[in-house]
């Protein structure tokens, strides 16, 4: 495929308080080798109290990007759709405050979508990035077993959707109705995924093109983390009358299985421990969403 007939693609980064992580995100959407004057930067900032804009642009005042700042203080779900409402792309590639895309990451995708006329959804994989610390280590090498894992999954699990470093068929989004504005927290990408494959998209998993997740370095941050996915997961679970995800040692001790052979590393064998802890406060965050009735379809 040559330049001149490249879809024009829609980088949204969605920020909030990214503040240590940004430049270098940033960074990663700037150097990518997709035609510039075919990518347009849609950014839509959370309120930061940090300086997190005041890095964006100065990134961008060096940048031959095209680019639109919006601010929204509703949630990501708005965040989300506020970004499709606005985009001008064929695709929309997600972009976190903490992942980094390879070079040739936006490339790879696009040219994959091209080819695949009928699936909404692909995603890289997430590789193993230079940590530092038991925490930031045992995450990143679950974000690593958890993207190995979703490769081995079905085409239509909508419940292994991440947004970040994911790139979405502008045409399957809104024929499905968009992010729904409603979620405060975690789980618009999995709520919209089930709603693209109830409408026969497919969605790919792992695509050889790479990406990093800047992982979080205390177990608190862990533990946040994962309690509002749990409070956001009450939201989807509860819409689409999934299953709840299973806690169990012996999922704990697969992912250490398929984490040894990949790092070759004895902080592995804590992995099991970080997955279950992550786990808890998931289902902490689920039923204290429970308990306060959050949003229940």
């Amino acid at each position: 495929m040559s330049q001149y007939n490249r879809p024009v693609v829609t980088i949204a980064l969605c920020v909030k308080n990214a503040g240590s992580t940004i430049k270098e995100a940033m960074s990663s959407v700037i150097n990518q080798d997709y035609p510039h004057e075919m990518m347009e930067l849609i950014i839509v900032d959370g309120c930061s109290k940090d300086n997190t804009m005041q890095i964006l642009r100065g990134a961008l005042s060096a940048s031959d990007l095209s680019s639109r700042v919006f601010y929204e203080g509703k949630g990501l779900g708005y965040a989300r759709q506020l970004a499709v409402e606005n985009a001008g792309g064929s695709y929309i590639v997600w972009v976190d405050g903490d992942i980094v895309l390879g070079k040739d990451y936006v490339r790879k995708l696009v040219d994959f979508m091209e080819q695949n006329p009928k699936v909404g959804m692909t995603s890289g994989r997430f590789c193993l990035s230079h940590t530092a610390g038991v925490v930031a280590t045992l995450e990143n090498i679950d974000w690593v077993v958890g993207d190995y894992q979703k490769r081995q999954g079905s085409a239509r699990d909508p419940s292994r959707i991440c947004c970040a470093g994911s790139v979405f068929r502008v045409e399957a989004l809104r024929q499905a109705g968009g992010f729904d504005e409603q979620i405060k927290g975690a789980g618009e990408d999995m709520d919209v995924g089930y709603r693209m494959t109830k409408c026969g998209w497919l969605l790919r998993f792992g695509i050889d093109a790479r990406l990093q997740h800047r992982s979080k370095e205390t177990w608190k941050s862990v533990w946040d983390e994962n309690f509002w996915y749990g409070y956001g997961g009450h939201y989807v679970l509860h819409k689409h009358e999934a299953n709840l995800p299973v806690l169990s040692l012996v999922e704990a001790i697969r992912r250490f299985l398929i984490a040894y052979p990949i790092t070759r590393r004895k902080i592995v064998f804590l992995l099991p421990f970080a997955y279950l802890f992550g786990r808890t406060a998931w289902f902490s965050g689920f039923v204290k969403a429970h308990i306060q009735g959050y949003a229940k379809a």
